[in-house]
C-alpha cells in the first residue's frame, strides 16, 4: 500500500499485514467474521464494527483468544454521527486507518420492483450505499494523513447485471444498491489514486451461510431447496460458495501484493458472471 513496494522482489510477506490498522464493519456475523479473523491473522490490529456491540465483542474475543489483535466496536453505519465516532477513536487510539473493509450489508424480502415497499427502497439503501459513502468519507482523512491506505467494498455480481427472482432472493432494491457501491468504489480510486489511497470491490456470488442469506431466502425448506438447486444449475462450479473462500481474495487487496491495484470490482462467483 505504499511507495515502498514498487520494485521490490517478490515475497510471500507482501501479503503479510503486521502493524496495520483495519476496519471492517458488519464484523458481527457472515463474511465480516471471516474477513476480521483473515486480517488478524495476516497479522493486523482489526476493529471489528457492528450494530450488534454484542456480536462485535464476540468475534474480537475470538481473535484475541487465537492470537490476534482486535478490539470490538459498536456503529450504525447509517448515522453520521455514530461512523465519525468510530473513526474518531480508531485516531485517537492509533493515529492511523490502513485499512477499511465496508462489508455491512442488508437485504428485504424479494418482491418485483412494483410491488417494493418505498420502506423496503430507503432500508436497504440507508446500509448498503449510504453506509459505504459515510464510512469511506469519514476514514479518509486519516488515510490522506499518511498517504496510504486500501478501501475494500462488498458489493455483490447483483449489482453487475439483473437477476432473476425465480433463481434467489435478490430485489431491486439490493441491485441497486450494490451497483452504486460499484461506481462509488472506481470514483473513489480515481479521486484518491494519487495520493496512495486504493479502492477496489468484491463481487461476490452466492456464499450461503451469512445473516444477508438467512435473511433473504425464504424460511420454507421447500422453498430454499428450489432455489438452492437453481443456484446451484445456473453456476458453472455446480455449488455455491463458502464465505472462507473469500478470506484470500480480501486479505490480497489488504496488502502490498496488490499495490497497483484500484478501481477494480472482481466477481468471486463460481463463474456466474463468466455464463
Amino acid at each position: 500500500m505504499n511507495g515502498s513496494a514498487v520494485g521490490a522482489a517478490f515475497t510471500l510477506d507482501r501479503f503479510r499485514l503486521d502493524d496495520r490498522i483495519a476496519i471492517v464493519t458488519g464484523a458481527g456475523s457472515g463474511l465480516g467474521r471471516v474477513f476480521a479473523r483473515a486480517l488478524a491473522t495476516a497479522g493486523a490490529t482489526v476493529l471489528c464494527a457492528d450494530i450488534v456491540a454484542s456480536e462485535a465483542e464476540k468475534i474480537a474475543a475470538q481473535i484475541v483468544e487465537q492470537g490476534g489483535a482486535a478490539r470490538a466496536r459498536h456503529v450504525d453505519v447509517t448515522d453520521p454521527e455514530s461512523v465519525d465516532a468510530l473513526m474518531a477513536v480508531t485516531a485517537r487510539d492509533y493515529e492511523r486507518l490502513d485499512i477499511l473493509v465496508n462489508n455491512a450489508g442488508i437485504a428485504s424480502v424479494a418482491r418485483r420492483l412494483h410491488e417494493l415497499s418505498i420502506s423496503d427502497w430507503d432500508r436497504v439503501q440507508a446500509v448498503n450505499t449510504r453506509g459505504v459513502f459515510l464510512c469511506t468519507r469519514a476514514a479518509l482523512p486519516l488515510m490522506l494523513d499518511r498517504r496510504t491506505g486500501s478501501i475494500i467494498n462488498l458489493a455483490s455480481i447483483a449489482g453487475l447485471g439483473g437477476i432473476s427472482l425465480k433463481l434467489s432472493a435478490v430485489a431491486a432494491n439490493y441491485s441497486a444498491s450494490k451497483g452504486a457501491v460499484i461506481a462509488l468504489s472506481r470514483q473513489v480510486a480515481v479521486e484518491y489514486a494519487g495520493d496512495g489511497i486504493r479502492c477496489n470491490v468484491i463481487a461476490p456470488g452466492w456464499h450461503l451461510g451469512t445473516q444477508l442469506g438467512r435473511e433473504a431466502l425464504p424460511p420454507s425448506e421447500e422453498a430454499l431447496g428450489r432455489i438452492l438447486a437453481n443456484l446451484q444449475s445456473s453456476t458453472p462450479m455446480g455449488r455455491t460458495g463458502d464465505p472462507e473462500e473469500l478470506a484470500g481474495l480480501l486479505v490480497y487487496l489488504a496488502s502490498d501484493a496488490s499495490s497497483f491495484m484500484t478501481g477494480q470490482v472482481i466477481a468471486h462467483d463460481g463463474g456466474w458472471t463468466a455464463w
